[in-house]
């Protein structure tokens, strides 16, 4: 069986830990960057979340190796300042839509 594994920022740690997930913090781009690595390569690892900015900043070499593996999956978690925004937050859900699913969806509201 696999785990599932959030990658975060201290600020948002507990908050996963309360959940009851495996926790991994990392303070700065660096640190999230070979917190991964070791995520990548662990065969225990299934699923990693990983704050978006944080996936954002890794570098060609390590985003190629997340594309080509089929285990771990990496899903991107949305950081609080994106969903803030109106019509922004609209658009970066679809966004997210979009990259799972692969088809675009209009939000509308109801």
């Amino acid at each position: 069986m696999y785990n599932l594994v959030v990658l975060t920022d201290p600020d948002t740690a507990d908050g996963f830990k309360l959940a009851g997930v495996d926790v991994y913090q990392a303070s700065s781009a660096t640190e999230a960057r070979k917190k991964l690595n070791m995520l990548l390569n662990d065969d225990t690892t299934g699923i990693v979340a990983i704050n978006e900015g944080m996936l954002a900043a890794v570098d060609e070499r390590t985003q190629r190796k997340i594309d080509s593996l089929y285990r771990p999956i990496v899903i991107p978690l949305p950081i609080r300042e994106k969903l803030a925004a109106g019509e922004e937050r609209r658009a970066y859900l679809s966004r997210l839509i979009r990259r799972a699913i692969g088809f675009d969806i209009t939000l509308r509201r109801g």
